[in-house]
């Protein structure tokens, strides 16, 4: 009988493993242009072959490909440069295809072999992410899998994306993230496409780059005060505190990280933020300033320093700004921007530009005195003075500048390229007086954001739920597309301490900004879309990429009754989710009520509890929403 049933089980199994792999369907993010289904499976055999030209450009390819293949199957995967029945044959044309670009390929499986073709080894990269995609979720696996067999679709796919310029910022300065971990997020998003990855390196918190002949931008930019809790509220600094937080690097580090990222084809660009957001290099050198007090800054370690109150631009508690009238400004942008242009091959240095704050500019002798001479009439014209000879340094340097989209209220040169971040509207109207803009505007790609309620995220100032990033549009209607270079999605890392919590902000939006800067705009479908993103949950699972569930949390409406109670409306971000609740502080399960219609809360209530089921499984986390919350928002 023990046999019997061990036979049992096998069986069972292996028919499970069959036909999750065989049911035909293509998960693939970003969306392909073109998939066109076949009959039948292709079966990856046990020992694998992969032909490809011996190149330098397709080295990490190719043995990107062994090890995912032979990491989770066992199987034996060897690369050759000529085979006369190889298993996968990545292949350059000898004579370009027109549709595919340097970026697209065509990916055909046959039930015998798999082709990928593309006219740059570019496009073998992503041809060959896409294969992976294609093969069932446990391929992302560390350990080995046993399955019974590893089938994937046939299926002939072309591709190519939409916008040459896909890009994810990540904010090293506010948390300092180790080249380790840097290298872990280059990882995660050459899975999806993305091709160019904007280093935050400098701000109020930490300086990030080693700068020959500047030591103190390191030593003393580079480190602060160790606090944890909701960053931007903490207790300022005592004097005799360690200030041993922090980090930085070494140009060495930064050419292993350019390497790192070019053989997975991506770019990386640096960001030095000035004249705003600049207190870490003040500390390290007080002459940059023109207030007499920054001899007695420190980087910021979390507390607050800019007043909003008022608006933007914000009134600075202090001047954290480098003094456009002081000429030592200048002479230290050049020392370094002459050693961020030697470094980063990339074509653009982003100089920031963003809210820098006017207040101390206003009451100072020297900035009065400038404006004087160069016949400036309005205090915004000083940063566009500012800019401009920057901008000069920049071109010397052989590079282009970028620059936040503040940078157009000064004026700026032709040349200039602005990433619009305050909405679209900022980079609509630098298109339209031909700049060069990328479009990251907070309304779909700022990863900072909160997913879901605030009971149940890191609390920040603003929300941006998965279904609202995928609708992010980066070429809008009216606008030349020649001045749209692409879009970009944002994570600043105030309140992000740690590369877990990196990878939760990033996924699932990432997935959306990647889907609508590479894919077709009539391809984009949310429904098919998010059902995609549910096999990727599962393979991020398995590639141990921390993910937000968010997307399955409810959505709380409260308002008032006529006799003044409180009513309580919920729905979902995506169709096909029971929510079940209780309101006795009891943990509710789909043996609880289901919510069907708005619930006026029982009058002496403290809390609810709330979970999300799918198909008779929970799906989203135990929620507790308390009552007076609720009653706050309904304004009772």
């Amino acid at each position: 009988m023990k046999i019997t049933f061990q036979v049992l089980c096998f069986l069972l199994l292996s028919v499970g493993a069959y036909s999750q792999s065989s049911d035909g369907v293509i998960s693939i993010i970003p969306q392909p242009v073109s998939i066109v289904k076949g009959t039948g499976h292709f079966a990856l055999p046990k020992s694998v072959v992969i032909q490809a030209a011996e190149m330098p450009e397709l080295t990490h390819t190719v043995a990107m490909l062994r090890e995912r293949l032979s990491e989770s199957t066992g199987y034996r995967v060897i690369s050759v440069t000529s085979s006369p029945a190889p298993t996968i044959k990545l292949q350059l044309n000898t004579q370009p295809d027109s549709r595919l670009g340097n970026e697209g390929y065509n990916l055909s499986v046959t039930p015998t072999h798999i082709v990928i073709k593309a006219n740059k080894a570019a496009g073998l990269f992503y041809g060959a992410q896409s294969l992976i995609q294609l093969f069932p979720e446990e391929i992302e696996s560390k350990v080995q899998v046993n399955r019974a067999s590893w089938l994937i679709p046939v299926a002939e796919i072309t591709d190519y994306p939409k916008l040459g310029w896909r890009g994810l910022m990540f904010d090293v300065a506010r948390h300092f993230f180790t080249k380790a971990e840097v290298k872990q997020y280059i990882d995660a998003m050459s899975r999806y496409k993305y091709n160019l990855l904007h280093l935050h390196l400098t701000d109020d918190e930490g300086w990030r780059i080693e700068i020959k002949g500047l030591p103190r931008l390191t030593e003393v930019g580079a480190w602060r005060v160790n606090r944890t809790g909701t960053f931007g509220d903490f207790i300022p600094p005592t004097p005799n505190e360690a200030r041993d937080y922090g980090g930085f690097y070494t140009q060495e580090d930064i050419k292993e990280l350019i390497k790192y990222a070019k053989e997975r084809f991506i770019d990386i660009m640096p960001e030095i933020d000035v004249p705003g957001h600049s207190l870490a290099a003040i500390a390290a050198y007080p002459d940059l300033s023109c207030t007499p007090e920054a001899v007695n800054y420190k980087p910021r370690s979390g507390e607050k320093i800019m007043d909003w109150s008022g608006g933007a631009p914000p009134k600075a508690l202090i001047d954290n700004t480098l003094c456009p009238a002081n000429e030592k400004a200048y002479v230290f942008m050049d020392t370094v921007l002459s050693q961020i242009a030697k470094l980063f091959p990339f074509e653009y240095i982003h100089l920031g530009g963003d809210e820098a704050p006017i207040n101390y500019w206003q009451n100072n002798e020297q900035v009065k005195a400038l404006m004087v001479r160069e016949g400036m009439k309005d205090i915004k014209e000083v940063q566009g003075y500012f800019t401009k000879r920057v901008e000069k340094i920049v071109e010397s340097k052989g590079k282009k500048l970028m620059a936040w989209d503040e940078v157009l209220e000064g004026g700026v040169s032709q040349s200039t390229a602005v990433m619009s971040w305050r909405g679209m509207k900022y980079g609509i109207e630098a298109a339209h007086n031909k700049h060069q803009v990328v479009m990251s505007p907070t309304t779909f790609a700022y990863l900072d954001y909160m997913q879901s309620d605030v009971i149940s995220e890191p609390k920040v100032y603003a929300s941006l739920r998965l279904n609202k990033s995928y609708e992010f549009e980066p070429v809008p209607d009216g606008v030349d597309p020649q001045y749209i270079k692409g879009g970009q999605a944002n994570l600043w890392t105030e309140q992000i301490y740690n590369i877990r919590q990196a990878e939760y902000m990033t996924w699932p939006r990432g997935f959306a900004i990647a889907e609508s800067v590479w894919s077709p705009k009539n391809k984009k479908n949310w429904p098919d879309f998010f059902n995609r993103v549910e096999s990727h949950f599962k393979r991020l699972d398995l590639a141990e990429i921390k993910y937000a569930p968010s997307v399955y949390d409810p959505i709380f409406k409260a308002s008032k009754t006529p006799d003044n109670r409180l009513k309580i409306e919920l729905s979902t971000e995506v169709s096909g989710l029971d929510i079940y609740y209780s309101f006795d502080n009891s943990f509710p399960d789909k043996f609880y009520p289901k919510y069907t219609t708005p619930l006026i809360a029982p009058i002496d209530a403290f809390q609810m509890k709330l979970i999300t089921y799918k198909n008779g499984k929970p799906v989203g986390r135990m929620l507790t929403m308390p009552i007076s919350e609720l009653k706050t928002r309904a304004r009772l």
